[in-house]
């Protein structure tokens, strides 16, 4: 039966003697107790830092706190899982078990080399700014490439994904392989009233019909473009838009877009006291890649999902094993 309860901190204290020897880990605060280490709260702080900050801006009131809850629950339960992995590593060890200190060392060189660019004194100075020495970095980083070989020890590499799970999944997930309709847009824009002085009413407008008229009777959409269109993003390329597709414009300049045929010019479109001139280069109708297409990537998130369901599974395995409180 797995033995995980939700407990206050109060209640935590009256087993203060119990975890006298981490008084120096937990003074920050417990989070979690795995066996007889502890997850701290500042632990939790490391691993959601960043996210926290993103929901803060995101959220507000109620809402907020769910979201922070859940989350911070989550960290919790990650750093449940670490520790107890850690702890098997630490079972191995007693047998014999060790990561070879020329694999820190290497990986203390590679990121030296590939951060720092070979710079080991600017590496130093880093890890001192934020609290951390060499030691300790190792130690982290020991810590991670046990968690990583033991999470593919445990997972058996021979999976075999049949035909059957395969056409299920692309059945499945068919929205995921399509293809919308996309056209190869090149506009002119007009703005009335953009030059430094007050123009005559409608003069813009009548440029932006005379290059309409220039472009139909034979100037090149593209130098037309860069000679006078007034949107800075696509001037110089000629007012390639690349391929859109429906959701790209507003809904009358997608509307007109979508109606070209490739080669075929626009009128002048007026909106908002703006000209647009629009012409398709080329369009490309809505599909959905054939299975034979995605096979092999289908073949591999199918593999991935198997490797983490039995990660999974033997974390369950280890929970069960062992005494975990979750700190609320």
């Amino acid at each position: 039966m797995i033995r995980i309860a939700l407990v206050s901190v109060a209640a935590f204290a009256l087993a203060g003697s119990a975890l006298a020897q981490r008084e120096a880990e937990v003074i920050d605060g417990i989070a979690a107790i795995v066996n007889n280490d502890v997850v701290t709260i500042s632990q939790v702080r490391e691993l959601i830092g960043v996210r926290e900050r993103s929901l803060r801006e995101m959220y507000r009131g109620q809402e907020l706190e769910d979201k922070l809850k859940e989350m911070r629950l989550s960290a919790i339960n990650d750093l449940v899982d670490r520790q107890l992995i850690l702890q098997e590593f630490k079972k191995l060890q007693e047998k014999g078990a060790s990561i070879p200190e020329y694999v820190l060392d290497d990986r203390l060189k590679a990121v030296i080399r590939e951060e720092f660019g070979g710079d080991r004194a600017a590496f130093v100075r880093t890890l001192h700014a934020q609290g951390f020495t060499v030691t300790r970095f190792k130690e982290i980083e020991r810590d991670k490439i046990v968690i990583q070989a033991m999470r593919q020890s445990k997972v058996d590499n021979n999976f075999v994904i049949s035909p059957v799970q395969i056409q299920k999944y692309y059945d499945k997930n068919k929205n995921s392989y399509a293809t919308p309709e996309q056209v190869k847009l090149r506009m002119i824009v007009i703005r009335e009233g953009s030059s430094g002085d007050v123009p005559d009413v409608g003069s813009k407008k009548e440029l932006a019909e005379e290059i309409r008229q220039k472009v139909a009777t034979g100037a090149e959409f593209v130098r037309m473009a860069q000679m006078y269109s007034e949107d800075d993003s696509t001037q110089q390329g000629g007012g390639d838009w690349g391929w859109i597709e429906r959701n790209t414009l507003n809904e009358k300049l997608t509307n007109v877009a979508f109606s070209l045929r490739p080669g075929e010019v626009s009128p002048v479109l007026d909106i908002d006291n703006t000209y647009y001139i629009l012409t398709v280069d080329a369009k490309r109708s809505a599909n959905v890649k054939p299975i034979g297409e995605v096979r092999d990537e289908i073949e591999k998130n199918l593999i991935q999902q198997e490797r983490t369901k039995a990660q999974r599974r033997w974390l369950e395995t280890l929970r069960q094993k062992a005494y975990v409180k979750i700190m609320s």
